[in-house]
């Protein structure tokens, strides 16, 4: 059974791997169309398995962060802190952490009108009813 998992870990890490491939060659072909420039193949290839490297290093720190926090889940904060180094991709992912929890807030804000607005578009009974099924569902 635990040869099965490696395997399937080896099969996911090679899917991985071809997919930060693909991606690094189509990143190299619109740096050659705008910049009047070539890549190799062996380029291509390396910048590839360095990028993985780097990615697997990230993965490895994060769950470190999490780790050391405590907790299972990581967060942005470790994420901010992994990128610490780097002010631009650090000013990049705190605007877009904060444009998510924006963004979140406003889906919360919307739940909230959409359940009061059915809430009072409710008969008494339907009201009543609603109430038992939650006492209900809390009891069990």
């Amino acid at each position: 059974m635990a040869a099965a998992g490696g395997e399937e870990r080896q099969l996911l890490a090679q899917r991985l791997k071809a997919a930060v491939h693909y991606t690094v060659g189509c990143l190299c072909g619109e740096v050659e169309e705008e910049k009047d420039v070539q890549f190799s193949k062996q380029i291509i290839a390396a910048i590839s398995d360095i990028t993985f490297r780097h990615c697997e290093i990230f993965a490895k720190d994060l769950e470190m962060f999490a780790r050391h926090a405590k907790r299972t889940t990581i967060t942005t904060e470790d994420v901010k802190l992994l990128a610490r180094r780097s002010n631009s991709l650090l000013k990049h992912i705190t605007k877009m952490s904060e444009e998510l929890a924006s963004s979140n807030m406003e889906q919360k804000e919307k739940k909230k009108k959409k359940s009061s607005t059915a809430k009072a578009e409710r008969t008494p009974g339907e009201q009543e009813s609603a109430v038992t099924e939650n006492e209900d569902s809390n009891m069990a």
